[in-house]
């Protein structure tokens, strides 16, 4: 997707893709993709394999999309596919973090929330396959596309895309933090007779993590909705370092951030006090019941 006003030594870019840059995003990004297929099995979450590893496995396509266009710089397929991938893999990981959310608020508490944790689940998840849809959609139009006309329309769809996104992780933070700041403050949103939840250790991990990996990905969102309204001939669109670190070094982070904080050693409910005590109780009647045979 050339068009006249794009020297062809700098591609359809706007610059040559480093090759070392696309060689250690595709490092970073399959040792995170291989770590968390092998810890959602380990730990029997299959929901992360549609989500984060899904997420790494569309990076991993961008990125070898740009490395091939590394080496073939005015290849039209490479382009291709690194528009239609890149722009769309994080949204998975960003499903992720509300799935994660809502089992933290389970734990924590269910009157903490304006929203139950299963409806965070209902509400935003939805948002996130829109935001997916669209921004594939113009991934699709932009890497198709003929002329510099056709290829704006496409990024026009796409920055439609990441502004739905970009308001989705808005809402979705402020209800977070509310929820924080509502069980730290004891003031619950509603009066239930469920239990207020301990924040252990681990949950206070998880909060961090999923505070950590929003933000970054808030980043990139800011990021491609300034890059997108520039056009296919902006400035920041033709700054290879920009595209490197708010966007490839924003989701690097955050695809990171859930191998070392992982759900599965996270999220495990501590045992409660009752399930405690019928454990004692059971293993008291086996002992005497052997004692007795044994006589």
């Amino acid at each position: 997707m050339r068009d006249e006003e794009t020297p062809a030594a700098d591609g359809n870019y706007g610059y040559t893709p480093h090759k070392e840059v696309a060689i250690l995003f595709l490092v970073l990004f399959g040792i995170s993709t291989i770590l968390h297929v092998g810890q959602a099995t380990y730990y029997r979450i299959w929901w992360l394999l549609p989500t984060a590893a899904l997420c790494g496995i569309g990076e991993l396509l961008g990125w070898g999309g740009r490395l091939w266009s590394a080496i073939t710089p005015t290849a039209d397929t490479p382009f291709m596919i690194q528009i239609s991938t890149i722009i769309i893999a994080p949204t998975p990981l960003l499903a992720a973090i509300f799935v994660i959310f809502s089992r933290v608020a389970t734990q924590l508490g269910t009157s903490y929330g304006w929203l139950t944790p299963k409806w965070y689940t209902i509400l935003f998840l939805p948002c996130d396959v829109i935001a997916l849809v669209v921004q594939g959609v113009g991934g699709g139009i932009a890497s198709s596309a003929n002329d510099l006309a056709g290829a704006n329309v496409g990024a026009n769809v796409m920055l439609g895309g990441i502004a739905f996104q970009f308001v989705v992780i808005i809402l979705f933070s402020a209800l977070a933090c509310d929820f924080v700041q509502r069980y730290v403050r004891e003031r619950p949103v509603r009066a239930e007779s469920s239990a207020r939840g301990v924040l252990t250790l681990r949950l206070k991990l998880m909060l961090v993590a999923l505070a950590f990996a929003t933000t970054t990905l808030f980043v990139r969102s800011v990021y491609r909705i300034i890059e997108l309204s520039g056009g296919w001939n902006g400035r920041i669109i033709h700054t290879e370092v920009y595209f490197n670190v708010l966007d490839g070094g924003m989701v690097v982070l955050a695809i990171f951030s859930f191998n070392l904080a992982h759900p599965g050693m996270l999220l495990r409910s501590p045992p409660q006090v009752k399930d405690i005590a019928l454990e004692s109780a059971d293993s008291s009647r086996l002992l005497v019941a052997g004692s007795i045979n044994v006589r």
